[in-house]
């Protein structure tokens, strides 16, 4: 597999692959990046942008508690186990990201001014509340670059063996949000193509089990998602973004239960395309 043009690719005895970053980062922080499976023989490339709740330790835990960083406003919560099985079931390339959305949101555009919050659903973020541009630029470098570098390296990869990617992305939703609960299990996510999502739609809606939204409880309409527009639309990849319900995955039986459903829909899903 290429390597990013901004890091360096060191494969584990799994399969999987950590991404090293720059210096601002300790020998005892994690890298920002993880590689699962980059061989897979599958054409699928499975993204998540949340999965981590990882903060160097040059940031002090960001000035927030660790339980913030527990909550959702610190990561998707079990969209990383969904996202690890469903690789396995598919036998996909996975790439995950490892450090916290507050300390840089990888699927906010690098100008977003959301990309680094003073405040995420009421609760502040001390470390974000002034950021230099040399410090935005620092964290752009250190996790935000490299998550996208191996996401395009992935890209390559698949395509120089012959195969069309097809890129799927794996979030997750808080069941509560301001008061509101919110009934969906799972909503499909999208923009400007529905050739993904339309099938998808329709397959977990024949699921007697399941409320299914359509860019709920988020829309994808809003142009703020840069991993499917840049490594999808732009692309002129076929593409597809899920949102899942966190208390359905929050434990391993259920990421694991719905990684299962997911690796039963997707192969049907997939040839209606075709």
């Amino acid at each position: 597999m290429p390597e990013p043009v901004t890091a360096t690719g060191i494969y584990d005895k799994q399969g999987g692959m950590d991404i090293a970053a720059p210096s601002f980062l300790s020998a005892a922080d994690p890298a920002p990046v993880r590689v699962i499976n980059p061989d897979g023989a599958s054409p699928l490339l499975l993204v998540c942008d949340h999965a981590g709740k990882a903060v160097p330790a040059a940031l002090h835990g960001l000035g927030v508690e660790p339980a913030d960083l527990d909550r959702h406003i610190g990561w998707d919560i079990g969209a990383a186990a969904v996202t690890e099985e469903l690789a396995r079931r598919l036998d996909a390339t996975a790439v995950l990201s490892v450090y916290s959305r507050l300390v840089v949101d990888c699927n906010r555009w690098p100008d977003s001014p959301t990309l680094m919050p003073a405040i995420s659903d009421g609760t502040p973020v001390p470390a974000n509340a002034v950021l230099s541009e040399s410090a935005r630029i620092q964290r752009l470098e250190a996790f935000y670059h490299p998550y996208h570098d191996a996401i395009s390296a992935a890209r390559q990869h698949i395509a120089a063996r012959g195969q069309s990617p097809v890129l799927i992305s794996i979030h997750s939703f808080t069941p509560q949000m301001n008061g509101f609960r919110r009934p969906w299990h799972v909503g499909v996510l999208w923009n400007r193509d529905g050739g993904l999502a339309l099938p998808m739609l329709e397959a977990l809606r024949a699921e007697p089990d399941l409320v299914v939204g359509d860019n709920e409880p988020y829309s994808a309409r809003t142009g703020t998602d840069f991993t499917i527009i840049h490594h999808g639309e732009k692309a002129g990849l076929p593409v597809l973004m899920l949102e899942i319900r966190q208390d359905l995955i929050a434990d391993a039986a259920g990421a694991g239960a719905w990684a299962e459903r997911l690796a039963r829909l997707l192969p049907a899903v997939l040839a209606s395309r075709a």
